[in-house]
């Protein structure tokens, strides 16, 4: 089976400031993949990478064995960006209308279906905001939010979830059942990286982890990424991380 994304040798800098240094790895089909590290590390413009959505000054990243800035089939992907939350605030629109974003793109140019709409209720019952369906999102709490953003990737059936610090703002008790959901999900066959923060948190949630700092210097399973010290090296004193903040199994 083709991998989702593999990352072969890449580089990337912003106006010759390099960012990322020669990263290789593969993210497998139903793997739940925490990415972290330090601020300024790299993470979110991987991310991107891996999504198509920037190109590598050298090495190449492909989706589903296809080259990621080519990549057409994007009913397969969803993308929840930092920005996400602020953006979808600003816009006049009901829950269900967001969750109705996620059919366009198999509807094309002709009108959403009797399936569409179904897909949709599917989507909102299955994240627990049903209720919230005529609600303006603009009246949501953060947690609230985000799983308008999950039902909407749902929505699109989306085989590829990509969430970069989705629980910014986000309140400690909306935090653990939206973790949950994306636990729930990944059983489902649903492939997962995630840009979080809080280290605890991916730790106690993602059965894989990669750690970066400019280069990639771990990617494994969770247990044994705990055990190869990677954290030790790459948090170490100067970005303010003691061993006792660590949090999660260790």
């Amino acid at each position: 089976m083709t991998p989702p994304i593999t990352v072969e040798n890449v580089s990337f800098a912003y106006d010759e400031q390099p960012v990322l240094n020669n990263i290789s790895m593969t993210v497998e089909d139903g793997d739940f993949l925490g990415l972290i590290g330090p601020n300024g590390s790299g993470k979110t413009t991987l991310l991107q990478l891996m999504l198509g959505l920037k190109k590598p000054d050298s090495g190449r990243i492909e989706l589903y064995g296809t080259r990621a800035d080519k990549y057409k089939q994007g009913t397969r992907l969803a993308y929840v960006a930092q920005q996400s939350t602020e953006a979808d605030t600003m816009m006049p629109v009901t829950v269900r209308e967001v969750v109705r974003m996620g059919r366009y793109a198999h509807a094309g140019l002709m009108p959403l279906s009797e399936t569409d709409g179904r897909l949709v209720d599917e989507a909102l019952e299955t994240v627990g905001i049903s209720d919230l369906a005529d609600r303006k999102i603009s009246r949501l709490s953060g947690g609230q939010k985000q799983r308008t953003y999950i039902a909407r990737a749902l929505a699109s059936e989306a085989d590829l979830l990509a969430l970069d610090e989705p629980t910014v703002g986000v309140d400690a008790d909306s935090v653990e059942a939206f973790y949950d959901l994306l636990g729930e999900l990944n059983e489902d066959g649903m492939t997962i990286v995630l840009i979080e923060h809080d280290i605890g948190v991916v730790i106690d949630h993602a059965n894989m982890m990669a750690c970066l700092d400019g280069k990639l210097y771990e990617h494994c399973e969770t247990q044994q990424f705990l055990e190869s010290g990677a954290l030790e090296r790459v948090f170490n004193s100067t970005h303010g991380l003691a061993p006792g903040q660590l949090g999660g199994r260790a």
